[in-house]
């Protein structure tokens, strides 16, 4: 199925399509953004979904950056970013990228109960990663990044929801409009107990996307 041109929209103009599952803090990677984007005083529109935020839930939210007013439903090859933080669920966010877009998978599974019971197959990440490469089409960046290359903190994981925005910011043009040390404002601001270990996760995606390379970082 062919995909159309890639729209003329203003360089001030950002949609962002976010989507995962319960439990692994999507959406406060959008409040994230939110706030930083209020700081700088950019027009910021935030649409989460929590109807299924229970862990394991689908959960999806938009976000829109520099209209004073939009509606929440960002259309069809209108994102410019899609976050993804579980591969199948990422699916679901393929034809909301547009041509040209930037498309972030952290490599998380969450086998759903048709899964577990063999009801259906889990998607092999490779036909994931391709459909998003086909997505994003030869103006696009496709940005793998696996569970297994998360430092630990303490003998601890890290948020990966925090290495997975830094990554964003480090690999699309969202860190031209917001930048990491604005991001790092908001995280200091928002979690006081335990900022050590949010900062650390901040700056190893920071790390991590500086000696990533090429369209596609698989594991």
């Amino acid at each position: 199925m062919g995909r159309t041109a890639k729209p003329v929209t203003s360089p001030s103009v950002y949609d962002i399509y976010l989507v995962g599952v319960g439990g692994q803090g999507v959406l406060s990677i959008g409040e994230i953004i939110t706030e930083a984007a209020y700081l700088r005083g950019i027009p910021v529109n935030y649409y989460p979904t929590k109807g299924m935020a229970q862990r394991g839930g689908f959960v999806k939210a938009q976000l829109r950056l520099g209209r004073a007013s939009v509606g929440p439903a960002i259309r069809e090859l209108g994102a410019d970013l899609v976050i993804a933080t579980e591969v199948s669920e990422s699916l679901k966010a393929m034809r909301f990228i547009k041509p040209g877009g930037d498309f972030i998978l952290f490599g998380y599974v969450w086998q759903p109960t048709a899964v577990m019971l063999g009801k259906a197959a889990y998607p092999k990440l490779e036909q994931v990663l391709e459909a998003a490469r086909l997505a994003t089409g030869d103006e696009g960046h496709v940005h793998y990044i696996a569970p297994e290359k998360l430092p630990m903190y303490e003998d601890a994981p890290i948020p990966d929801n925090v290495f997975t925005l830094a990554v964003a910011l480090s690999k699309s043009r969202l860190g031209e409009l917001i930048p990491p040390e604005d991001a790092e404002q908001v995280l200091r601001r928002r979690w006081k107990r335990g900022i050590e270990r949010n900062l650390y996760a901040f700056k190893a995606g920071l790390e991590f996307a500086e000696t990533a390379s090429g369209r596609i970082q698989a594991h």
